[in-house]
């Protein structure tokens, strides 16, 4: 098949984690959500918010064609800095 060109569309997720330990949620973006999950818990980043638990679990995940769309989705959801915000959004996504 001379003269096509097929890429791969490398899928990207917006994820929203949550302890219950620490009753607090964080909002993440990845391109593999269940590895970034173990990082998290295992405090891969030394420096990272979720260094405060090891009980992270997903509590909603999306998944987007372009990178771009979940990290403009990830950084609208931070900007509202609001717990109630978060578990409106869990709440309409059931």
């Amino acid at each position: 098949m001379q003269g096509f060109l097929f890429t791969l569309i490398q899928m990207h997720y917006l994820y929203i984690i949550h302890s219950e330990s620490v009753d607090r949620y964080y909002v993440g973006e990845s391109p593999d959500m269940l590895q970034r999950l173990d990082q998290h818990n295992s405090h891969y980043f030394r420096k990272a918010f979720t260094k405060a638990a090891q009980d992270w679990s997903i509590v909603l995940s999306m998944k987007f064609d372009h990178k771009e769309d979940a990290q403009y989705l990830e950084k609208f959801i931070k900007r509202m800095k609001s717990k109630k915000f978060i578990r409106k959004i869990i709440a309409g996504h059931e």
